[in-house]
């Protein structure tokens, strides 16, 4: 089994504001004391909590938010250990199925558990829900006890997908974050799509957040992900109170992997070298997400 040790990861050529938090990362093993299951649908690197740790001070965060990953399936051990290493400056997005009630659900939250992932991404092997993961069934199933506890939904899906979910959703009374852009991309529609337009009203209207992680969108990564460009500073332009940056680490599935450090690069590029909008969306809206201390 391989690890993480051999990812290239440069510092960012701007150091980073004091602060900010890279908030979409996955941390796997030591195997021994957290074991993958069965019947998974892929096995992961190892990814300790220490190496992650080590990623982070390459790249200059001061802070983390981990995001339980479906191998691990609903047992969020590894997730709140790593959590547990520095509660002040960490956090946690975990997995739930409806069997967990509101107690389990607090015990989460006390344990620096903020949201909970909810993931339609089909397997390409399997055909099926990724083996682990936990459906917008589940979420409609627990989101009063989401809401009594004060846990955010995180969403992981195609964006048709999520876009004929949307408003059923939002009924939820459940903050949504959108992974990976929303998983919305240029293999099939434009920025002008009614479909996108709707997106960004949600987004000016402060009804959603999106985490602004490009790569996996593109079918272009030799031009530097520029298909996507569009789509992000849209994005941007809308609401840049309600976004989110991550690295994804340790960069699962993707070959070859993309240099973290090259991908903070690209951010401060595509904001135009603009250091307030870089620190608000590093610092100040992790911040108000996951409930960070306010950054003097």
């Amino acid at each position: 089994m391989t690890d993480s040790r051999s990812l290239s990861i440069t510092p960012p050529r701007k150091a980073l504001p004091a602060g900010a938090c890279d908030t979409h990362a996955h941390v796997f093993g030591p195997f021994d004391l957290f074991p993958l299951p069965e019947g998974r649908t892929y096995t992961p690197p190892l990814a300790t909590a220490d190496m992650h740790a080590a990623a982070l001070a390459r790249l200059g965060f001061d802070r983390a938010v981990i995001i339980q990953a479906s191998a691990y399936g609903s047992d969020n051990r590894c997730t709140l250990e790593a959590v547990a290493r520095d509660p002040v400056a960490r956090r946690g997005v975990g997995v739930a199925d409806e069997s967990f009630d509101e107690a389990r659900l607090a015990a989460l939250r006390a344990g620096g558990i903020r949201g909970l992932r909810f993931t339609e991404i089909i397997g390409k092997d399997s055909g099926k829900r990724l083996a682990g993961a936990s459906g917008f069934d589940t979420l409609r199933a627990i989101a009063p006890r989401m809401r009594a506890v004060g846990l955010h939904a995180q969403l992981f899906a195609p964006f048709d997908l999520l876009m004929d979910w949307i408003d059923d959703l939002l009924a939820l009374d459940v903050p949504l974050v959108l992974d990976h852009l929303a998983r919305v991309g240029p293999s099939d529609r434009t920025v002008d799509d009614p479909r996108f337009q709707r997106l960004l009203a949600l987004l000016r209207e402060g009804r959603v957040w999106v985490k602004l992680m490009v790569f996996r969108n593109s079918r272009a990564p030799e031009t530097g992900y520029a298909d996507v460009r569009p789509f992000h500073e849209a994005m941007t332009h809308a609401n840049p109170g309600r976004l989110v940056w991550g690295t994804d680490w340790p960069l699962l599935n993707v070959a070859p992997p993309p240099d973290p450090g090259a991908l903070l690069d690209l951010l401060d590029a595509w904001l135009e070298g603009d250091a307030v909008l870089r620190r608000r969306i590093l610092v100040d809206n992790p911040e108000r997400l996951y409930g960070f201390p306010a950054q003097a």
